[in-house]
């Protein structure tokens, strides 16, 4: 734009709104300029960090879990403009899936970080510390969950039967497949972890339920006309992200921790007492997004012979 365009457009911009953009402009000449660090907020971001212990590994536990959270930000807002985009094309739809999908291999390949990152004598004293805390408590994960498919699919598969769309919602939450992972498997008791969780994120959550009822991905992608549902680059995006999220980023997750839980100088117990083998491992829960999108033989062997990879339909 030339600069007389670019004064016409700002003018046009402001009168729009019914303001003096005289006013706008007066304030732009006494506005210092951006800073990195104001834009970024860098002083407040680096004030977030507060340890438990005296323990160095400690920091790289917690800026790690604090990284996923904001990539699950990001993670969101991209599913949030599938989700209320009408009349989506497939071209769009995939653009959204695909930033979405690397997202969470970049969260995959930060395994290592958790892996090989830490002492495990260390992770072993200040983990206590965190009890009964647990990544299992992001909110954020059950919001990308529940915003990626129909609830039935999140379901534990015992209860499947119990489930329908006249199910009330609060019923869908307490069936949910994480929330037997949120058991005391010692004593039956709901668990410290869980009762916590409910406290701070359970009205939340219903609420988010009641927004992507109609709106989640799964329902969104059967909404489109058929040609679209038959458009191959947007069938293979679904059953990439699905497979990143339920099987290799989850798998990724489960080696990271196995290193620590099954170590010499560990414990066979998750913090938050979860039994994580069966609540972690695709081939338990078998957590799936899309299942139509999947062959017989591929939902049957669900996180058993699909770990390393998945065909694309040509």
């Amino acid at each position: 734009m030339t600069r007389e365009e670019l004064l016409a457009a700002i003018d046009k911009k402001y009168l729009d709104m019914g303001q003096n953009p005289d006013i706008h402009l007066s304030g732009l000449l006494h506005a210092e300029p951006m800073k990195y660090w104001d834009f970024i907020q860098v002083d407040a971001l680096l004030g977030l960090q507060t340890q438990r212990t005296q323990l160095p590994d400690e920091m790289v536990f917690l800026i790690y879990h604090q990284v996923n959270e904001l990539i699950f930000k990001m993670i969101l807002w991209e599913m949030q403009q599938i989700a209320h985009t009408e009349n989506i094309l497939p071209e769009k739809f995939v653009m959204h899936l695909m930033r979405i999908s690397r997202y969470f291999d970049l969260l995959s390949n930060s395994f290592e970080i958790m892996g090989d990152g830490m002492e495990v004598e260390q992770y072993m004293k200040f983990r206590d510390t965190l009890t009964p805390a647990s990544g299992f408590q992001s909110a954020q994960y059950r919001k990308i969950e529940i915003a990626s498919t129909e609830l039935i699919n999140l379901i534990d598969y015992r209860f499947r039967a119990t489930i329908d769309r006249e199910t009330p919602y609060l019923h869908a939450y307490n069936n949910m497949y994480w929330q037997v992972a949120g058991n005391d498997h010692k004593t039956g008791k709901r668990s410290k972890l869980m009762v916590n969780f409910d406290a701070k994120y359970k009205k939340e959550l219903i609420a988010w339920m009641k927004e992507y009822n109609t709106i989640n991905l799964w329902t969104k992608f059967k909404q489109l006309p058929r040609e679209y549902q038959n458009d191959t680059s947007l069938i293979n995006a679904m059953r990439h992200y699905d497979h990143t999220v339920n099987i290799s980023w989850v798998m990724h997750h489960y080696h990271a921790a196995a290193k620590y839980i099954n170590s010499e100088k560990g414990s066979a117990e998750a913090t938050g007492g979860s039994d994580w083998q069966k609540y972690m491992h695709p081939k338990y829960q078998r957590r799936i997004f899309f299942p139509a999108l999947w062959s017989e033989e591929e939902l049957e062997n669900w996180g058993i012979t699909n770990l390393e990879g998945y065909k694309t339909l040509k």
